[in-house]
This record gives structure tokens, C-alpha cells and sequence, in this order.
């Protein structure tokens, strides 16, 4: 999971809520400290069990060359309520969700980090209207492999998910444990392996205690539908590249875990998208070279702001 250094709020950022058709969205939102928004808005989706918290490091930074830039939470994730309809979780139910905040803030510029990666595609090729760029952070074309999906079976294993269902793109939701049991689950794993892990790697009391809070907060079939697409999401590279019009980025450390460098490196290519490797960082640039991420972010949706005027 994508980790926060800090839970401070940078001067210009606050917390609210977007309120779509589709639902409300707990939000982060950075607004420039001149209060004067001179360059297009960006909405960051963040990746699974993670939340808007993933993107306050940068948040300011990035508000700071004149751009209102808001970050959410997913249906289901953290401080925005999930459903009892478990064809909400379904990738394009997401998709259409982040469609419908884009709607509601007039973001220009997308970004999905991870998991929010691949949700944020679906958005992008249901409705691009509106669009101006789209950037693809530590994220790849298709389903995880190797042993960060080696990991993800096994923590739907300790749920009491069944393996082979966990490979199957259609959900039977008759396999998937009662929601009080998925959350007494839920809380066992985190005693048990999450926050030792967490503890061992010097991560800070306060820190800890906001991840147990994130943890805990995810409803738990969300997390259980978010992980099987994880596991089976299709490869829809090339329907992406077709949408040639709208300036792609892909941005990954270069130590990343989760999609090798080389997997992000190769998707690029066929997208004819920009390419930033992010020194120092692994899965989470935002967090892990805040200061490079966000200036590579910058020049991107500056140069993305220009092009369109420049052909007009």
C-alpha cells in the first residue's frame, strides 16, 4: 500500500467533497495560493487500499503554477461510501464514477496511480470529451503478475476467497464471505501482517494509526472486487492508443514492484505516450520523490495546455 510521509495539510489544501450524479467523493482539494487558477484542473485517482492522503505531498506543489488540482477517494475507499450493489465495483462502474467527478469539476487533466490507473482508463475510453491530457502513474496495461499477484491471491485467500474465483473475471458473489465476516477478516490481517510490516519498516506511530483507519474504513467487498480486476483486467493498450489526440504520460519509478519498468517502458511505447522514470522511487513517486514527480507532472500538463493553442 501507497504510504503517506505526512498527514499535514499543505497551505492551499483542504478537505471536501464532490457531489456527482453518480454519488459524493471524498475529496482533497489544492488551490493556489494567489487564489488565480491560470492553467487547467487535475483530478488524481489513487490505486488500491490507497486514498487522496496518497497525493498530499505533491498536492501544493503542484497548486503552486496556478492549477486547482483534487484528489479522491474511490467508491468504497476510505472517507466515500461504498454499495450495496456489487456491480458497482465493476471496473466500468468505477470508471463511469471517476467520468462523473470529471463532469462535476472540470478537471482537464487525469491521473490514476495503480489500480487507479486502470480505472481511469475505463474513463477515459467511455468519455474523453473534455479531456486534455491523461497520465498513467505506476501503472500498467493489464493484470498484475509475479509476486506482487502472488501476494494479492493470498491476501483474498486469508479472506476466505476462493483462488480459483480470484482468476475468474466473472464474480459469483455467492463465493465471497458475509460483509461482517470480510471485515472481521480484514482487521485479523492487519494485526496479523499489515501493521507489523508496517511497524518493522519504521513507519511512524501516527502514520500507522492512518492506515489502520484507511484500512479499516475500505468497504470489504469493494476491496474484494477491486482486487479480482487487479487480477484479470485485460490489456486495452491498443484501444487506448486509438484516442491519439489527447498527450499520454507514463510515469513510474525506477525501482517500481508492482509493473516492472520495463512493462511500463514497453506500454508507452505503444501508446506514442511521454516517458518519465522517476530516480529513487519505487511504486509511489508522489510520495517517494514528491519534488521530481510533481515538476514532471507540471511540464507535462503545461506542454499538453500549449499544444491545443498552438494548433488553433
Amino acid at each position: 500500500m501507497s504510504t503517506p510521509t505526512t498527514l499535514e495539510l499543505p497551505d492551499g489544501v483542504r478537505r471536501g467533497t464532490i457531489h456527482t450524479g453518480r454519488g459524493s467523493f471524498a475529496a482533497l482539494e489544492a488551490c493556489p495560493a494567489s487564489g488565480v487558477r491560470e492553467c487547467g484542473p487535475a483530478l488524481l485517482v489513487p490505486g488500491y487500499t490507497g486514498s487522496k492522503e496518497d497525493f498530499l505531498a505533491i498536492a501544493g506543489l503542484l497548486a503552486d503554477r496556478g492549477r486547482q488540482v483534487i484528489a479522491i477517494d474511490m467508491r468504497g475507499q476510505f472517507e466515500t461510501p461504498g454499495t450495496d450493489d456489487h456491480d458497482g465495483y465493476s471496473p466500468a462502474a468505477l470508471g463511469a464514477d471517476i467520468a462523473a467527478v470529471v463532469d462535476a469539476t472540470g478537471a482537464r487533466h487525469l491521473l490514476g496511480h495503480s489500480y487507479g490507473g486502470l480505472i481511469a482508463r475505463e474513463a477515459l475510453l467511455e468519455k474523453a470529451d473534455g479531456i486534455g491530457s491523461f497520465t498513467l502513474m505506476s501503472s500498467g496495461p493489464s493484470a498484475l503478475t509475479g509476486p506482487r499477484a502472488g501476494e494479492l491471491r493470498a491476501m483474498l485467500a486469508a479472506l476466505g476467497v476462493p483462488d480459483d474465483d480470484a482468476r475468474d473475471a466473472s464474480v459469483r458473489q455467492d463465493s465471497v464471505p458475509e460483509t461482517a465476516a470480510l471485515r472481521d477478516r480484514i482487521a485479523g490481517l492487519w494485526q496479523t501482517y499489515l501493521k507489523p510490516q508496517a511497524e518493522q519498516a519504521g513507519v511512524p506511530g501516527p502514520i500507522v494509526a492512518f492506515l489502520a483507519k484507511r484500512m479499516l474504513g475500505n468497504d470489504p467487498n469493494g476491496l474484494v472486487h477491486m482486487a479480482r480486476h487487479l487480477l484479470t483486467a485485460p490489456d486495452r493498450t491498443a484501444e487506448l492508443a486509438r484516442l491519439d489526440r489527447i498527450p499520454m504520460l507514463v510515469l513510474y519509478g525506477e525501482d517500481d514492484n508492482s509493473w516492472s519498468p520495463g512493462t511500463q517502458e514497453a506500454m508507452a511505447r505503444r501508446l506514442g505516450a511521454c516517458r518519465v522514470c522517476i530516480p529513487a522511487a519505487a511504486h509511489s513517486p508522489a510520495v517517494e520523490a514528491p519534488a521530481t514527480t510533481a515538476a514532471a507532472l507540471t511540464r507535462f500538463w503545461d506542454e499538453a495546455e500549449i499544444a491545443p493553442a498552438q494548433t488553433a
